[in-house]
């Protein structure tokens, strides 16, 4: 990196004084000044917050969407005369859109950018959006639902990523759980209003995250290491002082990015079937173990339909919902930071504990209604269940196994893992969000129940073959793999 051209090795060619480039040209005279001058550098993060606050724009986008069906499900049956399954269609049509957005999203982001994948996003969005709020019947709502659901998945996948790409290592742990915490915020946000406005007008409100996403790009810098990996020198470097502060030594920085880069250019390209290999499968079965249980648990089709759901078992659908959104925010926030303190697995196996309970009692209160059996606390039972379940589910079934994607696969083959696990994850939130509706005319009771059994064998699961990854090195998560 090149420096003021009148510093060579620290020394004022004119002079012979010594100098400090990287500090001040005045005297430093103590200890505590060097000191206060380097923290004052390195909280020079201004940018970085900019650029994480432009970027989870997209992830309250992504909670929006998901939330969007739930307040409105009966209002929208009624005004178009919408049937139960066509209504299963176009509450998890989003999630096909999303699938084939995830499948797309890294080739989009390689191609055009972080910041040019999350413009496409948003204009997705915004069309799909536009279109459901001018629907007159089941295939224009589809349209739009796909079209939000095409959105959110590069949204899923691009959001993240930008963050990661941008942050300082210590703090890109915590500005990578604010990509989940705005998920939540928006589903939550989704559910509050949507009790209140008309369902056309709530999905006028889905249009603000995107455009504030597409006005505060203009304001903040590319990821520097895609611009690196790019070949485009200069423009990696002014995105690096823009983010790191234009007095802060970003050498180090600078030569370890490069290195990484030099180093996945030098690793062979592994694709889907390279995932079948020996040496990879059992991180591949708890990836795809961790996120078929996910899903299967029952996450997509009670949040997507919650408020049929209080209805069902006798409660009143719009208090039961602004419940629903209430707690999800605080322990999805307090899941974040019980993460690096008490391991993932010992957290995602209470969590999975906590969903057993939920959706246990909740298939109880449906037994008793069905059994005309303490019919007075029944509606009180189904509303506990739900909230056990979500808080739970928030607390470290939602955000651990992502967090676990990213630690459990060898950097070689982690793109290719990672569509791979996104799409089963897509294709398990379809499969339970269509069917939800149905399993529920069904029976109620035993739906839930089904839910319950799926997270005893998560415990299963997890005490059988996930390995703890707190602060362990990838060499060491991959030797406790493959033990």
């Amino acid at each position: 990196m090149a420096i003021n051209e009148e510093f060579e090795n620290g020394e004022n060619k004119g002079t012979g004084e010594l100098t400090e480039p990287f500090i001040s040209r005045e005297k430093v005279t103590s200890y505590e000044e060097v000191e206060s001058h380097m923290s004052s550098n390195r909280g020079k993060i201004g940018m970085v917050l900019l650029s994480t606050a432009v970027a989870v724009c997209g992830s309250f986008e992504f909670g929006s969407c998901v939330g969007y069906s739930a307040p409105t499900q009966s209002a929208i049956r009624e005004d178009l005369q919408l049937s139960l399954s066509e209504y299963s269609m176009f509450g998890s049509i989003l999630t096909i859109g999303a699938m084939v957005g995830a499948l797309t999203s890294g080739q989009i982001a390689d191609f055009i950018g972080r910041k040019g994948a999350m413009v496409l996003s948003s204009l997705f969005c915004i069309a799909g959006w536009l279109t459901v709020y001018l629907s007159k019947g089941a295939l224009s709502l589809d349209i739009g639902r796909v079209f939000t659901g095409y959105g959110c998945g590069i949204f899923s996948y691009v959001v993240p990523i930008f963050i990661a790409e941008i942050a300082p290592k210590n703090l890109r742990g915590g500005l990578t759980t604010v990509n989940q915490l705005m998920i939540v915020l928006g589903s939550s946000v989704a559910f509050l209003i949507g009790s209140i406005v008309t369902w056309r007008t709530l999905a006028l409100t889905g249009l603000i995250p995107c455009v504030l996403l597409l006005l505060g790009l203009f304001f903040v810098p590319e990821s520097p290491r895609w611009l690196a990996k790019m070949g485009r020198q200069k423009e990696f470097e002014v995105a690096m002082r823009r983010l790191r502060g234009k007095d802060v030594d970003i050498t180090e920085e600078v030569t370890e990015i490069q290195d990484y880069i030099e180093t996945l250019h030098a690793l062979p390209k592994a694709g889907v079937l390279d995932l079948f290999q020996r040496k990879y499968i059992r991180s591949l079965i708890i990836g795809v173990g961790l996120m078929i249980l996910q899903q299967f648990g029952g996450i997509n089709g009670i949040g997507f339909y919650v408020s049929e759901t209080f209805i069902a078992a006798g409660c009143s659908g719009k208090t039961g919902t602004i419940a629903y959104a209430c707690v999800q925010v605080p322990i999805t926030l307090l899941g974040a930071l019980l993460i690096d303190i008490s391991g993932r697995r010992p957290l995602i196996m209470i969590s999975a504990t906590g969903t057993f309970l939920g959706c246990f009692f909740t298939g109880m209160s449906f037994f008793l209604k069905s059994h005309d059996l303490l019919l007075e606390w029944a509606p009180m039972l189904a509303v506990s269940g739900v909230l056990i379940y979500i808080g739970s589910f928030a607390i470290g079934m939602g955000p651990v196994p992502w967090v676990m994607m990213s630690e459990i696969f060898p950097i070689n083959v982690k793109g290719a893992a990672g569509s791979f696990v996104t799409l089963i994850c897509w294709f398990g939130a379809w499969a339970v969000s269509y069917t939800f509706n149905f399993l529920m005319n069904w029976s109620s009771a035993g739906t839930f129940f089904f839910y319950s059994g799926v997270s005893a064998i998560t415990v299963l699961f997890v005490a059988k073959f996930v390995p703890e990854t707190k602060e362990r090195t990838l060499e060491e998560i991959q030797a406790s793999i493959n033990m």
